[in-house]
C-alpha cells in the first residue's frame, strides 16, 4: 500500500472506525458501508487540504472522489498533479 493510501487509511480508522480496521479495503465505500456520513466528509476534507496541500472546490465533493481510500488517492494525485 503506498504511502498515501495508508495515510487516508490510518486517518479513518482512527477518526471513524475508533481503531477497528475490520474489513476497510482501498475499495470499500465509506458512505455505503456507513463509514462516513455527511458530517464526517467535512472532516474528511479538512484533513486532505490539510496533509495533501490541496484545495477541495464544492463541485469536487461527489463519491468518485472522496468515497474510498482507491477513489481518495487517484484524486489527490490528480489535483497535486495538476497543480504542479
Amino acid at each position: 500500500m503506498s504511502d498515501m493510501k495508508e495515510k487516508i487509511r490510518s486517518f479513518i480508522v482512527e477518526n471513524f472506525l475508533f481503531g477497528d480496521a475490520g474489513e476497510l479495503k482501498e475499495d470499500t465505500s465509506f458512505l455505503n458501508d456507513g463509514i462516513i456520513d455527511s458530517t464526517g466528509i467535512l472532516e474528511l476534507v479538512d484533513y486532505i487540504e490539510e496533509n495533501f496541500g490541496i484545495k477541495v472546490e464544492d463541485d469536487e465533493l461527489v463519491p468518485e472522489n472522496l468515497d474510498s481510500i482507491k477513489n481518495l488517492e487517484a484524486y489527490i494525485t490528480r489535483k497535486t498533479q495538476s497543480a504542479a
